[in-house]
């Protein structure tokens, strides 16, 4: 299938390959909704915010997935009610699944972060992990989100690719790539199906590399939060030597027959993964540019409104 180019194009794509992705999600990104779920997420968010959150009574999560974030941060107490978007029907189901399993209520909503069905001033924070990315017109998300948030209110983003670090990514992809054969081999696991079918990925699995639409500089992110209304913008880098070291691991998983990769090779893979996290976070994020490394982080608050407007309504 070619590139999507229009916005409604670029929709479909991501609903079709967010529902066929959303059995499997939780188990191919390693998400957990226990204490190692909720320290990670909690840890995002306060990288985010640039300080340890407060507790929000109503949030809303666009592009929630199978709610990583919401969930954890639900059990954690951080925020006292949820509402979880996501244009992928199939995702939210999933989403449902775990918040029954886990003893949660959060009020689900399929759609687009272009056009929110929710009243004006309806929550205290907005949030969203790996979401902005796969949204077509992202001004106009932004202005959505503005609307939604009470004076006074947050947005919180992670998990957004930045545009050099995404080319540095491609560095441990190409050469997972190139070492597959022998991993496989290493490993005894026989080539992916789709593989030896010369089809790379059947269906609408395929369509994961059309559905990343933007990469980001910091300065982008700043200009539009801005543009939106928003103040108080910050952008920060997080994950260097982690988002390497996960490429790498994703690629070579990825050419294998996912029954024949080895539980203890990825019981090493993510806790590989959460170590470079720590090192990432102790070592080197604060200390170089934001565009270096793989994910950015975006917060801003929508201004209080003035005592003289308040008077005058």
């Amino acid at each position: 299938m070619p590139a999507p180019v229009t916005a409604a194009e670029i929709r479909e794509v991501n609903t079709r390959y967010h529902d066929a992705a959303a059995t499997g999600y939780d188990s191919k990104w390693g998400i957990d909704f226990g204490p190692v779920g909720q320290g990670q997420v909690l840890s995002k968010l306060r990288k985010a915010l640039g300080r340890p959150p407060e507790r929000f009574e109503r949030a809303l999560e666009i592009g929630a997935g199978t709610g990583y974030f919401s969930l954890n941060l639900l059990q954690a107490g951080v925020i006292g009610a949820a509402t979880c978007t996501d244009i992928s029907p199939g995702m939210l189901e999933v989403l449902q699944r775990n918040a029954q399993e886990l003893g949660l209520e959060v009020e689900t909503l399929a759609g687009d972060a272009e056009r929110l069905d929710s009243p004006d001033a309806s929550f205290d924070l907005v949030l969203g992990h790996a979401v902005l990315h796969h949204v077509p017109d992202l001004g106009r998300a932004l202005a959505e989100l503005h609307r939604v948030l009470r004076p006074g209110g947050c947005i919180a983003f992670a998990g957004e690719p930045s545009r050099y670090g995404d080319r540095l990514a491609a560095l441990p992809k190409r050469g997972a790539l190139a070492l597959a054969p022998l991993w496989r081999g290493a490993l005894r696991a026989a080539p992916h199906p789709d593989q030896v079918r010369g089809n790379g990925a059947a269906g609408d699995h395929g369509l994961e590399p059309l559905v990343d639409v933007h990469a980001f500089g910091a300065t982008d992110l700043r200009r539009l939060a801005r543009a939106a209304g928003f103040a108080e913008v910050r952008v920060t880098g997080e994950e260097l030597l982690a988002s390497w070291f996960g490429w790498a691991n994703r690629t070579l998983e990825a050419t294998a027959r996912p029954d024949d990769v080895p539980w203890a090779w990825r019981v090493y893979a993510h806790r590989g993964y959460l170590l470079l996290q720590q090192v990432d976070r102790r070592l080197l994020e604060g200390r170089l540019p934001a565009e270096l490394f793989y994910n950015l982080m975006l917060s801003a608050r929508k201004p209080p409104q003035r005592r003289a407007a308040a008077i005058a309504s």
